[in-house]
């Protein structure tokens, strides 16, 4: 009977190592920039720069919408791209924009400011870890509850937009605190709920498209140069309440308004686990 060689007794070229696994650079490259893109954003802020900080998170939001794309356009997909994700999206997405605002308006209410801006910290970092366990069996169709990235756009964008109209801080400013308060609070806790968000997922720019699609994405980019505050805030304002939207009507419609699956079998659930 043949007995197999123990690997101590095999020669020292005959042992198979492991494979070490490497780095992508390409995909992190953007992830880096989209955390470097937050972490302007706080210290623009500290240095009440809030358009600068403004822009750096929307910065940080394109970057992040890359990362992923590249990856996959690439080949490039890693378990460590993932994880360098979810970490930049907590700075970038979590934690600068609940400092930004406590800087801008927050801190004038003592407590209760700091408690605002811990809420939408945490719904942040909750929203995240729910996001990477339940990834697969959620409708690819539709987030669960608001995503980071736009609570973040609705958050800095309404300091942006303010900001422009010339309110450089709100501690003093009675009406303009409570509404930083009652949306840094929204924002926070709409990430956490389990209202539907359209999800863009299933776009496909490889498909062809009418003429008139083209004309239409060159005017909206207009309009956005024209005002870019205003004209994002607006967008993100709309974008963060529609959840509530879809729900109410698929709810109306006696139609499931949960995204996670519970089986692959219903029609209803034609978008789930793929």
């Amino acid at each position: 009977m043949n007995e197999t060689p123990d690997p101590v007794d095999m020669p020292h070229e005959d042992v198979v190592r492991p494979r070490r696994k490497g780095i992508y650079i390409l995909p992190n490259l953007f992830t880096l920039a989209a955390l470097f893109g937050g972490f302007y954003a706080i210290v623009m802020a500290m240095n009440q720069r809030f358009e600068l900080a403004a822009i750096g998170i929307f910065c940080a939001m394109v970057l992040d919408s890359l990362d992923g794309r590249v990856a996959r356009m690439t080949n490039t997909q890693s378990t460590f791209g993932e994880q360098m994700d979810s970490l930049s999206d907590m700075v970038s997405f979590g934690a600068a924009p609940a400092l930004i605002m406590y800087e801008w308006a927050l801190q004038g209410l003592g407590k209760l400011g700091w408690i605002a801006a811990f809420v939408y910290c945490a719904g942040a970092a909750l929203r995240l870890a729910r996001f990477n366990t339940n990834i697969t069996v959620v409708d690819k169709r539709f987030f669960q509850g608001l995503p980071s990235p736009a609570a973040a756009a609705l958050v800095v964008g309404f300091i942006w937009v303010m900001d422009d109209l010339g309110y450089r801080g709100a501690s003093r400013i009675d009406w303009l605190t409570w509404s930083a308060f009652a949306l840094t609070l929204y924002a926070g806790l709409t990430m956490v709920t389990n209202v539907p968000f359209y999800s863009f997922k299933d776009v496909s720019f490889r498909r062809s498209v009418p003429f008139i699609v083209v004309v239409a994405i060159a005017l909206a980019f207009a309009l956005i140069a024209y005002h870019p505050p205003a004209v994002l805030f607006a967008l993100f304002v709309v974008y963060g309440f529609s959840g509530y939207g879809v729900y109410a009507f698929r709810k109306a419609k006696g139609k499931p308004v949960s995204v996670i699956a519970v089986s692959t079998d219903e029609p209803d659930e034609q978008g789930l686990h793929r």
